[in-house]
């Protein structure tokens, strides 16, 4: 796929406001034909612009109070210690989202759990345990003031 035009565009902000749109609902939003929106939507899916779908189900009301950013600089940059650090965090599910970063911290995670015990057990039977680990800051989430999954096209 060479790049998206008008109509990719039109049919990306209707799925990101809502990705349960039947495929005629998305055509006429698009405004094209319901089989020549099928077909785009599969191109874009091939093509990986569209990764996957989800429900986007909000934390607290299902009992995950503790939200924290989490600062994680390692030691050296080993590839094994970078290597393990990576493919382990992916496996956590408490692991929303992890990057690697310039600054002081050389990755940042975002981490939800049940609440302060929760976190704690994430910490010391999971986080310190990691090998090339040499310091872990924590920053509180106290209050969420945005929180987007909609990219602006």
């Amino acid at each position: 796929m060479d790049g998206i035009g008008d109509a990719d565009r039109r049919i990306l902000n209707a799925l990101q406001a809502d990705g349960r749109l039947s495929n005629q609902q998305l055509a006429d939003l698009a405004g094209m034909s319901a089989s020549a929106c099928w077909r785009r939507v599969k191109a874009l899916e091939e093509a990986g612009i569209i990764r996957r779908y989800c429900a986007i189900v909000d934390p607290v009301r299902v009992g995950m109070t503790f939200h924290a950013i989490v600062h994680v600089t390692l030691t050296r940059h080993d590839e094994r210690n970078v290597e393990t650090f990576i493919a382990e965090v992916r496996r956590r599910p408490e692991v929303l989202g992890c990057q690697a970063t310039t600054g002081e911290a050389d990755y940042h995670l975002r981490v939800v759990c049940a609440d302060l015990s929760a976190y704690n057990d994430f910490l010391e039977r999971f986080l310190f345990r990691l090998p090339g680990v040499a310091t872990v800051r924590t920053n509180l989430v106290l209050k969420e003031i945005k929180q987007e999954t909609a990219i602006a096209l």
